[in-house]
């Protein structure tokens, strides 16, 4: 019973039927076609897949893409990028600032005397000493490292092998 419901499908997928579009005062045939199930599901299925991606490529390559959540402009990028420079720069300034005020306290109270104040010096303290950093790596760092190191060997050895075949 199953088979026959197949091959009656089959059947009606390829049965010929006529589509005629007829004028409909004069009965004058405008056009016809010769379609099967088949080739107007094949049609429309083509004709949705082209659709969808006309679309995609639309939105993705043009400014459209701005107005979908989680998407951002590069201007929008470009000037966060500026910002963010602009205040590290001026956190750095407030710093030496802070350290300048400090420094004429001292020497405001005689905690310091003024031939030893000097900006320079002053300035020279407030800048972060590379050999205060912790350089360490951590244990998860060894471990990705040691991965890297691995696939990198596995890939060697993989186009070194190909060289040899390519060479034979």
């Amino acid at each position: 019973m199953a088979k026959k419901k197949k091959k009656n499908l089959r059947k009606k997928l390829f049965i010929k039927n006529r589509l005629v579009v007829l004028n409909e005062d004069t009965f004058e045939e405008i056009f016809s076609f010769r379609l099967t199930l088949m080739n107007v599901f094949v049609t429309f299925t083509l004709g949705g897949i082209f659709l969808i991606l006309i679309t995609t490529f639309i939105i993705a390559f043009t400014p459209l893409r701005e107005f979908i959540p989680g998407y951002s402009s590069t201007e929008l990028k470009r000037n966060a990028t500026k910002l963010a420079i602009k205040s590290d720069s001026l956190e750095t300034a407030l710093k030496q600032n802070e350290a300048y005020i400090k420094g004429v306290q001292k020497v405001l109270k005689g905690e310091l005397e003024y031939s030893k104040f000097n900006k320079d010096s002053i300035l020279a303290e407030t800048v972060v000493d590379p050999s205060d950093l912790n350089m360490k790596a951590s244990g998860a760092e060894i471990k990705l490292r040691e991965e890297v190191a691995a696939t990198e060997k596995e890939q060697n050895t993989k186009s070194k092998d190909k060289k040899k075949s390519d060479k034979k």
